[in-house]
């Protein structure tokens, strides 16, 4: 059992939890992610690692209420323990130092792109970040990321705090100040990395993406995270989950993500209707 050493909602539906998990903070590095259950009973559902103390053996998730499991997650307190957690899976991110990069945090995106600019920083990269949301009570951990960005740039879909426009006007206008950029990482909603890489793509700036596809147990069994890469099949879990962005199928993807909506919905509203019951 992992025990829950503090809770706190950043924004409306999106939360952050601490969890007691040593062995999983020990070896834990940017870009992997976690299977977590929540008790017997419970999904298994991937969730990014988006943060991790070594010194006190915990890790560190953000996510957002979406359907059933996360809804239920939401309710949990500190004390509370979680059946499984299970990681660090997926590879981590390969970082090379002494470049020029960009992070594109997009949405709950904006969590697991945190310890990639983390570890950016510390090898002694310039680090520019664009941050996102639709609206400004959406956006947290910007101190954060501006503790490891050179410069920090954050944007609102209405307007309400930073620039007006979505994370993929900011990057354009980024580029075309001239200045050679050596890679970009963007994560987010999968609709929001496709127009990053189509911006990347124009340019010819080389894109890392991180696929939030649908998974079962995150090692490369189930086979339900499977897509398509540079026309091959691979697992974003095990082969994974960060891919060059420019031979990412996002239109399959983008299929695949909706395929089990119906099914999700009405698990969502039995739970509701039981009153949050397991």
């Amino acid at each position: 059992m992992y025990e829950i050493l503090a809770t706190q909602m950043l924004a409306p539906k999106i939360f952050e939890f601490e969890v007691k998990a040593p062995n999983v903070a020990r070896k834990a590095k940017a870009g992997q992610f976690l299977i977590v259950r929540l008790h017997e009973r419970g999904e298994r559902i991937p969730l990014t690692i988006a943060d991790y103390n070594r010194d006190k053996g915990s890790i560190t998730i953000v996510f957002q209420v979406v359907g059933k499991t996360t809804d239920e997650l939401s309710t949990f307190k500190e004390g509370d323990k979680l059946a499984d957690v299970v990681g660090p899976l997926g590879n981590p991110s390969e970082l090379e130092s002494g470049k020029r990069v960009v992070l594109v945090g997009g949405g709950v995106g904006i969590a697991p792109i945190y310890p990639i600019a983390r570890s950016l920083k510390e090898m002694k990269n310039e680090v520019i970040s664009i941050i996102g949301s639709r609206s400004a009570n959406l956006l947290f951990w910007e101190d954060r990321m501006a503790d490891v960005s050179d410069r920090l740039i954050v944007c609102t879909d209405d307007g309400t705090k930073g620039r007006k426009g979505f994370v993929t006007n900011a990057l354009e206008d980024l580029i075309n100040e001239g200045k050679r950029i050596d890679k970009v990482w963007a994560i987010g909603p999968m609709i929001m990395m496709k127009f990053v890489t189509s911006v990347t793509k124009k340019y010819n700036v080389p894109t890392i993406v991180s696929l939030n596809t649908i998974m079962v147990d995150g090692t490369g069994m189930c086979g339900a995270c499977r897509c398509t890469i540079d026309g091959k099949i691979k697992f974003a879990c095990a082969d994974g989950p960060e891919f060059d962005a420019f031979k990412v199928d996002f239109d399959e993807l983008l299929k695949r993500a909706i395929r089990f909506k119906e099914e999700e919905k009405i698990a969502y509203e039995r739970y509701l209707k039981q009153g949050r019951g397991v």
